[in-house]
């Protein structure tokens, strides 16, 4: 079975005929294809409230209120690059 890309996915006609594309805002793209949720009910529509979070949005959430670690430690591992996020230094 082939795999397919979004691309290829968003492209897909029955896709498109079952309206499985939903457009949300995002920060890096103001209309954001994403997949719909495949579950209809006519008297509880499906709210879309927003977009994926961008990458290691949530990071120094975790590192430091799962992890313990505080925030300069957090600083210092996303300055030294080992989150890779620059969210974080951001905070």
């Amino acid at each position: 079975a082939p795999i397919n890309d979004l691309a290829q996915v968003f492209a897909d006609p029955q896709v498109k005929a079952r309206g499985m594309v939903q457009h949300l805002p995002h920060p890096q793209n103001p209309e954001l294809p994403t997949v719909a949720n495949p579950v209809r009910f006519s008297a509880t529509p499906v709210t879309y409230r927003c977009a994926p979070p961008l990458l290691g949005a949530d990071t120094a959430e975790v590192l430091e209120r799962v992890l313990g670690l505080g925030p300069e430690q957090t600083k210092g591992l996303a300055k030294d690059g080992v989150i890779g996020v620059s969210y974080c230094l951001r905070r």
